[in-house]
């Protein structure tokens, strides 16, 4: 007698609601094993493969490719027992995540053998069942009884109908008991700017804007219909939660940016001496690379540009370590992820972890983890040819620096003007935790780093 069990879409990162399914691995009547990746997907954080927690076969698929499913919703079903040498009646519940994670030889939160995180299966998700949930309105299902098997051979049971449940209160970064609270308070919570890490919901949001008077109801302009030769293009994923995130920083943290241009002749002259000595040999090193081992000396030097406002507690939380972010472009969008504990890496460490970082990022396999937690992030604009700019802060962050493009200008050098290796720096922070002082001293000591990277070094030490 078949056994039909069904994989619920679990919750890949905290908060999240939703992903879209970019590939199935597997088709009907295909034969899956445990731990087998069967779908990639797409988070607002990144594109994940997920490993099946069964191993049987598949007898239907559930959304197809290019949907976007919401977190909780079952997107395929495996028959577990496709030649029928179990009990008949079929199970209800899958795996849990920690067995799952260990029949691969992984702990929750480990990376497998096979570069896999164990983390995603399961994480969040609730039991898999054999019937959907039903719309509102709608009759409940009948639940579905085992077909009678013939002597001869034994015939799946055909499941019920498919209908999803959408999620009530749409695609915003809350948990749990925030959501069911803006629910008793009817309070939509996409309409709410976040304070909390990451621009996410929390109660004291919930509970300020249920508090709020009312405002009045302003009538929406009449869309102008598009014309024949406009393109439209989806907002979701990484893009859709990136304008998310900055919409929430702009209104949310008082930005203030300062710029400085610097002389970075020599910056250069010791990035060429490094490719050349031995110790680097094989590391592909360059200029960002020796840019952020002087943040990391200049935060350690100013500790405060390494921190993060707590709204709720009415605290200022000073980072233990530096979670240095690195915006990088991908075909998805522009993400930012980070190198936790940066500032104990070694200068050579600290360039490997970046080339690591950024061909990740642009092959878009950047695990959930390294999006979340940055303190300080880097922002390359240079590499597009540009001077510099005024890049907002990621949500929970203090500050951000715009590195812009190196070139070759008129500089006053020994008391002569030559041409020299120029570039142009830009500081965003938040102005409740930096002020102007703290900033321009902050900006000022990575500019003394970039015109002289050896002797700054030295008297830092």
């Amino acid at each position: 007698m078949s056994r039909l069990q069904q994989f619920i879409l679990p919750d890949l990162a905290e908060g999240l609601t939703e992903a879209e399914i970019l590939q199935w691995m597997v088709a009907v009547g295909d034969k899956v094993e445990l731990n087998q990746p069967f779908v990639e997907v797409e988070t607002a954080k990144s594109a994940v493969e997920i490993p099946s927690p069964y191993a049987g076969v598949v007898t239907e698929i559930l959304r197809d490719a290019g949907e976007t499913v919401d977190v909780g919703s079952p997107i395929i079903t495996i028959d577990t027992d496709p030649n029928g040498e179990a009990p008949a009646a079929p199970e209800s519940a899958a795996a849990p995540a920690a067995e799952t994670a260990a029949s691969n030889g992984a702990k929750i939160g480990e990376t497998t053998a096979d570069g896999r995180t164990a983390v995603l299966v399961g994480y969040g998700a609730k039991a898999p069942t054999t019937v959907r949930r039903a719309r509102k309105g709608a009759a409940p299902a009948a639940p579905v009884a085992p077909a009678p098997a013939p002597v001869a051979a034994p015939a799946p049971v055909a499941p019920a109908p498919v209908v999803a449940t959408p999620v009530a209160v749409g695609t915003v970064l809350a948990k749990p008991p925030v959501r069911k609270l803006a629910k008793d308070l009817g309070v939509d919570l996409r309409a709410l700017v976040g304070s909390g890490p990451q621009g996410s919901i929390t109660r004291d949001d919930v509970q300020s804007a249920a508090s709020a008077p009312a405002e009045p109801v302003v009538v929406a302009s009449p869309v102008v219909a598009p014309s024949a030769g406009d393109t439209r293009i989806p907002v979701k994923g990484v893009r859709k939660l990136t304008a998310e995130n900055m919409v929430a920083s702009a209104f949310s943290a008082p930005h203030v940016t300062e710029f400085l241009t610097v002389d970075a002749t020599r910056l250069l002259k010791t990035v060429a001496k490094m490719r050349e000595s031995d110790e680097f040999k094989g590391v592909r090193v360059g200029p960002l690379a020796l840019l952020a081992k002087g943040v990391l000396l200049a935060v350690k030097r100013h500790p405060m540009v390494n921190s993060s406002w707590d709204a709720a507690n009415g605290e200022i939380v000073v980072k233990e370590h530096v979670n240095l972010g690195i915006a990088a472009a991908t075909p998805r969008g522009l993400i930012v992820p980070n190198i936790k504990a940066a500032d104990t890496l070694s200068t050579k460490e600290l360039a490997e972890a970046l080339v690591e970082l950024t061909s990740t990022a642009r092959d878009g396999k950047t695990p959930p983890a390294d999006m979340t937690g940055g303190s300080f992030t880097i922002t390359n604009v240079g590499v597009f040819g540009v001077d510099t700019g005024t890049p907002i802060l990621p949500p929970g962050e203090a500050a951000i620096l715009a590195f812009g493009a190196i070139r070759d200008m008129p500089w006053v050098h020994k008391g002569k003007v030559v041409p020299r290796k120029v570039t142009t720096l830009g500081l965003s922070f938040d102005h409740r935790i930096i002020d102007g002082e703290l900033g321009s001293k902050f900006l000022a000591d990575l500019g003394r780093f970039v015109n002289d990277p050896k002797g700054t070094l030295l008297a830092w030490s």
